[in-house]
């Protein structure tokens, strides 16, 4: 069998391979109960929750862009009636590991639905984490020397459903990545408003380019996580993004490259300022995917970006 190689050590440096979900099969609508995040109940209530051709499509764009631009993507394996569009939060890389967090149980065939990928990596870059320690993908960013982690105390994480990654999976991502400085972000969380839930710390935060960053101040609980942010990229390389564009996931872009970017051709305001920024921004429908609380980056799981050193 040839060896599938990893390595992701930051968010943006050029994509080579990477699995995007996929969203035949998806279930369609859950009910009340079953939804886990409070987007999603919002448009089940409202009766406008997306339908399977829409998402499809909206991945077919996704999936366009990469062959575009040469990338190997990699879907997971069908299974019906069960949603695996975001296979951000299933495992995640940091450098040459491959992650197997501990993930909601309800979502746990989706990592069996990409087992023929993982075989292709070499078992010894395969890390399991241990019991009790969770993370979602969406949750963790590697940045320079950094690794990027939105948390909840022990008291969030035990009222919110999304509530997903606690300080026990911090500390596995320090012990396990010695090397590099875990920062740690606590984030407000909601069952019940979608305006005030950041779901992961993508939902509220993202680098883009070399040294830049999108940010939205209100999904982090503590001023001094939002401050550190603006300190460590600089003020005039920061966009900071609206409670309604935060709702509308405007966060949750996806880097090609450092200077291209996949967004959502809704984000005018967003895609013009990123342009004068001299960015080269793909714009694709996405909307209907952002319905269910999640977007760009939550569909993707980078397995590897090209360095030079």
């Amino acid at each position: 069998m040839k060896r599938l190689s990893i390595l992701v050590k930051e968010e943006t440096a050029p994509l080579e391979a990477v699995v995007l979900g996929i969203a035949q099969d998806f279930g369609g609508e859950p009910s009340l109960e079953e939804a886990y995040d409070p987007k999603s109940k919002e448009h089940i209530k409202a009766g406008t929750f997306p339908v399977e051709n829409d998402l499809i499509k909206e991945m077919q764009a996704f999936n366009a862009v990469f062959e575009k631009y040469n990338i190997d993507v990699y879907r997971p394996e069908n299974i019906k009636d069960y949603n695996q569009v975001f296979s951000r939060d299933i495992a995640f890389v940091i450098d040459e590991k491959f992650i197997v967090p501990n993930i909601l149980e309800d979502r746990a065939r989706e990592f069996e639905a990409i087992s023929k990928v993982v075989e292709q990596i070499e078992s010894n870059l395969v890390v399991k984490m241990s019991e009790g320690t969770r993370v979602e993908g969406g949750d963790v960013m590697p940045w320079d020397d950094c690794i990027f982690v939105g948390v909840s105390d022990e008291e969030d994480f035990e009222k919110y459903t999304c509530a997903r990654t606690n300080y026990d999976g911090v500390a596995f991502l320090q012990k396990t990545f010695p090397e590099r400085t875990v920062v740690s972000f606590e984030l407000n969380k909601s069952d019940v408003e979608p305006r005030d839930n950041a779901l992961h710390l993508d939902c509220c935060f993202q680098p883009i380019g070399k040294d830049q960053a999108v940010i939205y101040p209100g999904g982090f609980k503590h001023e001094d996580d939002v401050q550190f942010l603006v300190d460590y990229f600089g003020e005039e390389n920061i966009i900071e993004i609206t409670r309604d564009e935060m709702y509308n996931m405007n966060s949750n872009l996806f880097s090609i490259s450092p200077e291209v970017i996949v967004s959502e051709k809704g984000f005018t305001r967003l895609n013009e300022e990123l342009r004068r920024r001299g960015f080269t921004v793909e714009e694709i429908p996405y909307a209907e995917i952002a319905k269910m609380e999640g977007l760009l980056r939550c569909s993707t799981l980078p397995l590897r970006r090209k360095y030079n050193d």
